[in-house]
């Protein structure tokens, strides 16, 4: 497996692909890889003869009060898990090499940036995000870029950011992975307690159980207070546990296809997740 650190060495070798008519599939992570960046990257696989996995803590997507400095970086230990899943090349800027001294140019996204979730709590996230995605895009050039559905709203985001600025990629998304007892994998649950870990759960619980009360007939919106409300009860503190139309975010209609999306902290820790109803 190859390793680029600039910009001109990642183009070296995805040039050579593509001459060769050899299409490139980019799966953009931030490390510290657990099994659902593995199985992002197993899809990617399935899509493109090549696969470059690029790994870049983003400050641009944190917010002054997040967790940039402390967001687990264990680059050595990715590398070992790319290598032996057959990653053909890992991207491994620096923030000097993505942010060059100057840099003076964001990228706003509107649509489903905007739709009251994730933006509401974490304003310019978004813009952070559209910004470094749209950058390793160029850099890369790839046919096609992989992104997990336990980030929904971010893949709204791509997914509209790539419409708009008719980029020539494809996006696909793959499926959330779950421990056994359903908490969805996320580099931040490393920050959990024994306590906290046991405990993690309830909140795929709540999505579950307001979806399966919208499936009885339940009012989306009225399912999801009452599950949000159970969460505050057990200790959670909730940003937002909602139902929106699958495609836009927007609020739920008769007859559209429904997400469930939910953001809550467990003491310290914040956790995302979200299910298709």
């Amino acid at each position: 497996m190859h390793q680029a650190r600039t910009v001109e060495e990642l183009r070296l070798h995805a040039d050579a692909w593509r001459a060769l008519k050899r299409p490139v599939a980019l799966v953009p992570t931030m490390g510290a890889l657990h099994a659902g960046h593995l199985a992002l990257v197993e899809r990617a696989k399935e899509l493109a003869d090549h696969v470059v996995v690029s790994i870049f803590v983003n400050p641009t997507q944190f917010g002054p009060d997040e967790d940039f400095a402390k967001y687990p970086r264990q680059l050595e230990g990715d590398l070992e898990k790319l290598h032996e899943i057959g990653a053909d090349l890992a991207y491994t800027p620096s923030v000097e090499e993505m942010y060059p001294d100057g840099f003076a140019t964001t990228i706003r996204v509107g649509g489903p940036a905007a739709a009251g979730l994730e933006d509401a709590h974490r304003p310019e996230h978004f813009d952070g995000v559209a910004t470094v995605v749209a950058k390793l895009f160029t850099q890369c050039l790839p046919s096609v870029a992989v992104f997990g559905e336990k980030d929904y709203q971010q893949l709204l985001v791509i997914r509209r950011m790539v419409r708009d600025l008719d980029l020539p990629v494809t996006i696909v998304g793959a499926p959330t992975v779950r421990e056994a007892d359903g908490l969805a994998l996320s580099s931040r649950n490393a920050y959990l307690s024994p306590e906290q870990r046991a405990g993690a759960p309830a909140l795929y619980q709540a999505l579950t159980a307001a979806a399966d009360a919208i499936r009885g007939g339940a009012d989306p919106d009225a399912a999801c207070r009452e599950q949000a409300g159970r969460l505050e009860e057990d200790g959670w503190r909730v940003d937002y546990l909602a139902a929106r139309d699958a495609e836009t975010l927007q609020a739920p209609a008769a007859g559209r296809p429904l997400r469930l999306l939910a953001a809550a902290r467990l003491g310290a820790v914040r956790l995302i997740d979200n299910i298709a109803v």
